[in-house]
């Protein structure tokens, strides 16, 4: 039985591991997307990164994206910016691909 309780470890190992990977591309992803949608709406520097800390802190409100898109299309609509849903959540999209590909080529 040990090699089936080994096989099983790694199974349970991998999935941890594949779980903190994609918490840090999410997180990645916050933080570019808050970066992005600063630039947006005008925002620089320190602004700009307390900016995109907050999109970061707002993805813990609630599991998945609808938080994150929620926070940035209010901020969007309150600053004038004009940007359809649809180009805000691709954005969303490109952004996580591009954080996991950082990821991958760090680890």
């Amino acid at each position: 039985m040990s090699g089936l309780d080994d096989r099983e470890k790694g199974y349970e190992n991998k999935y941890a591991h594949d779980q903190e990977i994609e918490f840090k591309a999410n997180a990645r992803r916050n933080k570019l997307l808050g970066l992005w949608a600063a630039e947006k709406m005008g925002l620089e520097g320190d602004a700009a990164a307390e900016y995109a800390k907050s999109v970061v802190i707002a993805d813990f409100e609630e599991a998945g994206d609808d938080d994150v898109f929620r926070k940035v299309r209010a901020d969007f609509d309150a600053k004038g910016v004009e940007l359809s849903d649809h180009l805000l959540r691709k954005e969303m999209d490109e952004l996580l691909a591009k954080a996991r590909q950082q990821i991958q080529s760090e680890g």
